[in-house]
C-alpha cells in the first residue's frame, strides 16, 4: 500500500499537486485512483449542448461552427466569439484581450476539440468565458500513434475545478495508473468469487481508461463493493463496540413515576407506541448503552375529520379551525386550551351511528369514554368497539353519556326575547323550511337555551305516551331543537313523518322543563318527559359504526387532567411522547435524563408539553408535588443568570430528573448528577460534536435515543444510521391539508412576485395570515463573513462577477429587516405585519407569537425559527424568500408551518436563479412532490450523501464515491448482511488482513474518533 499513500508532488510536481490538494482534496496517489470519473464521451460522439446545467464547471466534446473577432469600447477592446454546434444546440465561447490570439489560430470552423469551463448565461444565451480547450482532430503529421490516441476511445471526463481542466486530470491519473497493481484488495475472496467480482487492480484500470462500457459496468460494480462493504464492516464492529460498553442497566420499577404517569393517562397507548416503548426499555435494561433510532412523529394523534364539532366558549368550531390556545369545553363543563393541534392528512374515517339518530366520525384510533353497566366507564379506541359493539343478544353494548351543560357566548346580539323566538318558530311549524335557529341563541347561555326549546315545545310541542314530542318539525328546525336538547345535557331522537318533516322525542334533565306552559308541562309527569330512573342519565348507546371514507383529520391535546374535549358526544384525545415514557422509566431507577432540542421554540414548548402532561408528578420537592415526582428544569442560552444557576444547581444535586434544552446543556460547567438517559430531537441538526460533547457528561456512557420527524430512505438509515437500532412509530401521517406549491421567479418575471404579494394580502382579507421567510436576520452582525459592506451593490463586486448567476451568488441573502420595511411601505401597507428572528428578546418572540397565535397579526416576516414547533393552523400563505439558499429538507419543513388547518395551504418560493440552474431544479422539484421520502431522495440525488463517517454533510470531500445510496439499495443491503455476518464470526478481523488495512485507510483518526464517538 506504500506505493499508494505516496504524495502526489513526488509524482507530479509541486504545481499541480498543489492544485489538486487545495482545489479537490487529493493528496495521495491512492486519492487520484480513487478520483473516479463523471462520464464518458465517446470519439465520435458530440455532446448535446442544449442540456448543458447552467453554473456549473463542465466539459463538452463539439465542433466549431463559427468564429469572429469583434471590437468594444470604441475599438480600444476586442473579443473572440466562437459558436460551437451539436446538432442540438449551440453554445457560445468567448475569449478577451490578450487571450484570443492562440484560440483565434486553433479553433477554425469545422474543428472539433474538447473544452472546460463555467457555463453562464449572458444575454440570454449560454456562454464559457476562457474555457480551457484540447483539439481532438489530428492531421498524418501527427504521427499514426497521435491519431489512435483518440479514435475510438472511451475518454474519462473527471469532476474538475477552474483550476485544472478534466483533460489534465487524466493526464495526471495516466502518471500514477501504474501503481494500482500495487493497491491491496479489501475484500474476502470467497465474498467477491460469490458474487463474481473483478479483482481490485482491474477495476482501478477499467474506470480510468475504458476500452468497452463493459469493462465500466464491471469496474463500477466492484468499486460500489467496496465502498458499501467496507463502511459496514465499519458500523457493524461498531454495533459490536456498543455491546461491549458498561453502562448502567436501567431497569423499570414498580410504583414508580412512570407507574403514576401512566395511570393518570385516560387511554392505552397504541400499539405502535407499546412496541417501540418495549423495544427502548428492553434496550434500557442492558448493561451496555442503547443506541437507538426513533423515526417518525412522535405524537399518535386521535384523529377527526376537519368538519367535526368541538365545542367553545362560542359555541360547536369545526376541528379545523382549532388553534393552539383556542379554549375548549371539557366533559365536566370546565374550559381548557388547546396546547397542540396535529393535522394528519388523510386517513380512514368511520361513522358512528348512536340510538337517537345522531352520528359522529372519528379515525380509527380515536379514543371514546363509554360505559356499560356491568364495566363503569371505560376509554377504547374505535377500533376496539367495532370489535365488540354488540352484545350477545344484539343490543347495543356502548353507550356515551351528556357533558355536563355549560353556558355559552357566541358574542353576537340577542335583540328578542328567546322564549318568544322559540315560539315564533314553533308557529312556524313545518310550513317554514328554510327556518332555525338563529346562532346567537344556539350558542348562547343555558338559561337562553331552555327558553327558546321551552317556546318551540309550547307553540308546537305535546305529550304523546308519557313523552314530550315536538311535532311535525323541517328538518332543519328539528336538528335545531335536538341540538339544544343534547347541550341542556338531555336527549331527543327525531321520527321522519312527512315531506321532509319529523316528529322530535324531548327528555331533558328535572331542572330544565321541557314546556313553560304550565297546562303542558303538567300533562306529563314528573315535568319532564322520558326521565331515566336508572341513574345513568341521558345516555346514547353506539349501535352501529359505518366506514365513511378517507377524509382530511386533525387531532388535539387538551391542557387538562381528562385531556378531554366535548363534541357532538365527547371523546379523549391527546398525544403522548414514547421518549417522556423512556426518560421517566430512567428517572424511577434512579438516574438523569436529558433532551437537547435544536431551538429555544423547541426546547420550550417540550418543556411545557412535559410538565403539563406530567402534572403534579413534575413538581417533585416542591409543595404541593407528588411524593414520587421529579423536577423538569429548562435550560437555554436566553435565561436569566438566577433561573440559570438554579437549573445548574437542581442538575448537579439530581434534584432534577429531566431537563429539556438547547445547546446551552453542551457547556463546560453544565455538570449532572448521574446521566443516564441523552434524547436528542431532531438529530439531523446538530453536529456529531455537540451530541458526543452531552454524552461524555455521564460517569458511563448513557443511553442515547436520537429522535427524527423528517422522514429517512431505508438505505439511507442503514448507511447513514447503521450503527443505531431503528425503530419506527405506527401511525405515522400521512401528510398535511392540501398545500400548493409554486416557484416564483423574481428576476425572469417580476410581475409574478407582484402577484405573489397580491395572494398574500387575498389571504389575509379572506380571513388568514401568513409568513414570509428570509434567509438572513439583517442587522450588522450578520452580514457575511468577509463580506464588505455596501459590496452587493459595487462596481467591484459587479465587476469581479463573470456571469448574472455569479453576481445573484456573491449577492447577501435577503434579510427580514429589510424585507419587513419594504413590505410595510410597499405591496402590503395597511396590514398587521411584525417580525421574528433569533435574536429577539424571549419575551418578545414569546409576545410576537402570541399576537400572531390569536389573530392580532396577519403577516409574520421572520427567519427559520419558525421552522419547528409553531402552530398557527390559520396561516395558509407562506412566500419563501432566496429559497434557493434553504435545503430541500428545510424547505420541506418550512412548508408545513401552512396547510395545518382546514383551509389549503400555499407556499410561493422566490428566486432569482436563472430557469437552467440546478437551484431552480431543486425548487421545482420541492412544488412538485409533498411526499417527505420522495424529498429525502431528491435531496441526497442532489446533493449525495456528504461524508457519511464523520463532519461530513457540509464536507468538500466523501467517502462515498462511487456509492449512491439512493441508487444501489441492493447492494447496501447485502453488504451489511456480509459485514454483520463476517464481524460476528471475526470480531478483531484477525483473518482479514487486507480488510483492516482498508478500514485504516477509511477510518482515519478523525473518522475512527467519530466512530467511537457515534
Amino acid at each position: 500500500m506504500a506505493a499508494l499513500d505516496e504524495p502526489l508532488k513526488k509524482i507530479l510536481g509541486g504545481t499541480t499537486a498543489k492544485v489538486l490538494a487545495e482545489h479537490l482534496d487529493l493528496h495521495t496517489v491512492g486519492d487520484l485512483l480513487h478520483h473516479y470519473p463523471r462520464r464518458y464521451a465517446e470519439r465520435g460522439e458530440l455532446t448535446r449542448l442544449a442540456d448543458l446545467p447552467l453554473d456549473e464547471h463542465v466539459t463538452v466534446v463539439a465542433q466549431v461552427a463559427d468564429a469572429r473577432v469583434l471590437k468594444f469600447n470604441g475599438g480600444r477592446g476586442q473579443r473572440l466569439e466562437v459558436t460551437l454546434t451539436d446538432g442540438s444546440g449551440r453554445l457560445r465561447l468567448v475569449f478577451f484581450g490578450k487571450g484570443i490570439h492562440k484560440p483565434h489560430k486553433d479553433l477554425l470552423p469545422g474543428r472539433r476539440a474538447m473544452f472546460a469551463g463555467k457555463v453562464s448565461v449572458f444575454n440570454r444565451k449560454l456562454q464559457l468565458a476562457h474555457p480551457e480547450y484540447e483539439l481532438l482532430d489530428r492531421t498524418a503529421d501527427d504521427g499514426e500513434d497521435a491519431v489512435s490516441a483518440f479514435a475510438n476511445q472511451l475518454m474519462p471526463i473527471y469532476p474538475a475545478c477552474q483550476q485544472m481542466a478534466s483533460w489534465k486530470i487524466a493526464k495526471a491519473v495516466d502518471a500514477v495508473l501504474p501503481s494500482a497493481q500495487d493497491a491491496i484488495d479489501p475484500l474476502p475472496e470467497s465474498l467477491r468469487e460469490g458474487r463474481a467480482l473483478v479483482p481490485l487492480t482491474e477495476a482501478l484500470l477499467k474506470i480510468h481508461r475504458p476500452a468497452t462500457k463493459a469493462d465500466i459496468a464491471d469496474a463500477r460494480a466492484r468499486l460500489k463493493w467496496d465502498e458499501a462493504f467496507v463502511l459496514q464492516v465499519a458500523l457493524a464492529r461498531r454495533r459490536r463496540a456498543e455491546t461491549q460498553l458498561p453502562a448502567v442497566a436501567r431497569t423499570l420499577t414498580e410504583g414508580g413515576i412512570l407507574d403514576a404517569f401512566d395511570a393518570k393517562l385516560p387511554f392505552t397507548l397504541t400499539e405502535g407506541q407499546q412496541k417501540v416503548s418495549q423495544e427502548i426499555f428492553d434496550d434500557l435494561a442492558t448493561e451496555h448503552p442503547m443506541h437507538r433510532l426513533l423515526q417518525g412523529e412522535v405524537g399518535s394523534g386521535k384523529a377527526q375529520p376537519l368538519d367535526a364539532l368541538v365545542l367553545t366558549p362560542r359555541g360547536f368550531r369545526p376541528m379545523g379551525e382549532m388553534t393552539v390556545g383556542t379554549e375548549v369545553v371539557v366533559p365536566s363543563g370546565e374550559l381548557a386550551v388547546v396546547d397542540g393541534v396535529f393535522p394528519q392528512g388523510e386517513r380512514e374515517v368511520w361513522r358512528l351511528v348512536l340510538s337517537d339518530g345522531s352520528t359522529v366520525e372519528c379515525d380509527d384510533e380515536h379514543l371514546w369514554i363509554v360505559g356499560n353497566r356491568g364495566t363503569g366507564e371505560q376509554v377504547l379506541t374505535t377500533r376496539e368497539l367495532r370489535g365488540d359493539l354488540l352484545r350477545a343478544d344484539g343490543r347495543p353494548k356502548w353507550s356515551i353519556a351528556p357533558a355536563t351543560p355549560v353556558d355559552l357566548e357566541g358574542g353576537e346580539a340577542r335583540p328578542l326575547d328567546p322564549y318568544e323566538v322559540g315560539r315564533a318558530l314553533g308557529d312556524a311549524g313545518a310550513g317554514r323550511p328554510a327556518d332555525r335557529v338563529p346562532s346567537a341563541y344556539r350558542n348562547a347561555p343555558l338559561k337562553d337555551r331552555l327558553a327558546v326549546v321551552q317556546g318551540l315545545m309550547d307553540a308546537g310541542g305535546m305529550r304523546a305516551g308519557g313523552a314530550a314530542v315536538y311535532r311535525a318539525a323541517a328538518g332543519p328546525l328539528a336538528e335545531d331543537l335536538a341540538w339544544l336538547v343534547r347541550s341542556l345535557g338531555g336527549g331527543a331522537r327525531l321520527h321522519p313523518v312527512r315531506d321532509g318533516a319529523y316528529d322530535v322525542s324531548v327528555a331533558l334533565p328535572a331542572a330544565y322543563p321541557a314546556f313553560r306552559d304550565a297546562g303542558r308541562e303538567h300533562a306529563v309527569p314528573g315535568g319532564s318527559a322520558g326521565r331515566p330512573e336508572d341513574g345513568t342519565g341521558f345516555r346514547r348507546a353506539i349501535r352501529a359504526i359505518e366506514y365513511a371514507g378517507r377524509k382530511p383529520v386533525q387531532c388535539i391535546s387538551v391542557r387538562h387532567p381528562g385531556h378531554a374535549y366535548v363534541t357532538d358526544h365527547f371523546t379523549v384525545t391527546h398525544n403522548t411522547m414514547v421518549a417522556l415514557r423512556a426518560m421517566l422509566g430512567v428517572v424511577d431507577s434512579g438516574g438523569q435524563a436529558a433532551m437537547l432540542a435544536p431551538t429555544e421554540v423547541l426546547a420550550q414548548q417540550h418543556h411545557r408539553s412535559i410538565t403539563e402532561m406530567m402534572g403534579e408528578l413534575a413538581e417533585g420537592g416542591m409543595l404541593g408535588g407528588a411524593e414520587r415526582g421529579t423536577k423538569v428544569v429548562l435550560l437555554t442560552g436566553s435565561m436569566g443568570a438566577a433561573a440559570r444557576r438554579q437549573a445548574l444547581l437542581d442538575l448537579v444535586t439530581g434534584e432534577a430528573g429531566i431537563v429539556v434544552g438547547t445547546h446551552a446543556l453542551i457547556e463546560d460547567k453544565v455538570q449532572f448528577h448521574d446521566l443516564g438517559l441523552v434524547v436528542v430531537d431532531e438529530q439531523h441538526r446538530f453536529g456529531v460534536e455537540q451530541r458526543d460533547a452531552l454524552r461524555g457528561k455521564g460517569k458511563q456512557p448513557p443511553h442515547l435515543l436520537v429522535m427524527t420527524a423528517t422522514p429517512i430512505p431505508r438505505t439511507v438509515a442503514m448507511t447513514v444510521f447503521g450503527d443505531l437500532e431503528t425503530s419506527v412509530l405506527d401511525q405515522l401521517p400521512a401528510g398535511r391539508s392540501p398545500i400548493a406549491s409554486h416557484v416564483v421567479p423574481a428576476k425572469d418575471k417580476p410581475h409574478f412576485l407582484a402577484r405573489a404579494w397580491e395572494r398574500v394580502r387575498e389571504e389575509v382579507a379572506a380571513g388568514h395570515q401568513g409568513y414570509v421567510v428570509c434567509p438572513r436576520i439583517g442587522d450588522e452582525e450578520d452580514a457575511p463573513k468577509g463580506a464588505k459592506k455596501g459590496a452587493a451593490g459595487s462596481k467591484g463586486a459587479a465587476a469581479k462577477a463573470s456571469s448574472p448567476e455569479d453576481a445573484e451568488e456573491k449577492r447577501p441573502p435577503l434579510a427580514v429587516l429589510d424585507i419587513a420595511g419594504q413590505l410595510t411601505a410597499g405591496p402590503l401597507d395597511g396590514l398587521r405585519v411584525a417580525v421574528l428572528h433569533g435574536r429577539m428578546a424571549p419575551d418578545d418572540k414569546d409576545d410576537v407569537m402570541r399576537r400572531f397565535a390569536a389573530g392580532e397579526l396577519d403577516v409574520l416576516v421572520a427567519t427559520t425559527v419558525i421552522e419547528v414547533g409553531v402552530n398557527v393552523p390559520n396561516a395558509t400563505a407562506m412566500v419563501i424568500m432566496d429559497a434557493d439558499r434553504f435545503g430541500v429538507s428545510q424547505l420541506h419543513q418550512l412548508r408545513g408551518r401552512v396547510g395545518r388547518g382546514s383551509a389549503p395551504g400555499l407556499c410561493l418560493l422566490v428566486s432569482e436563479m436563472p430557469e437552467a440552474s440546478p437551484a431552480r431544479a431543486r425548487l421545482a422539484a420541492v412544488a412538485g412532490t409533498l411526499d417527505g421520502f420522495e424529498l429525502s431522495r431528491i435531496d441526497l440525488e442532489q446533493r449525495r450523501e456528504g461524508d457519511v463517517l464523520g463532519q461530513a454533510q457540509s464536507g468538500v470531500r466523501s467517502s462515498l464515491r462511487m456509492l449512491a445510496v439512493i441508487e444501489d439499495e441492493e447492494v447496501i443491503a447485502a453488504a451489511r448482511d456480509e459485514a454483520t455476518e463476517l464481524v460476528t464470526a471475526d470480531p478483531e478481523l484477525s483473518g482479514y488482513p487486507e480488510l483492516r488495512i482498508a478500514l485504516s485507510a477509511l477510518l482515519d483518526d478523525e473518522r475512527e474518533q467519530y466512530l467511537d464517538k457515534g
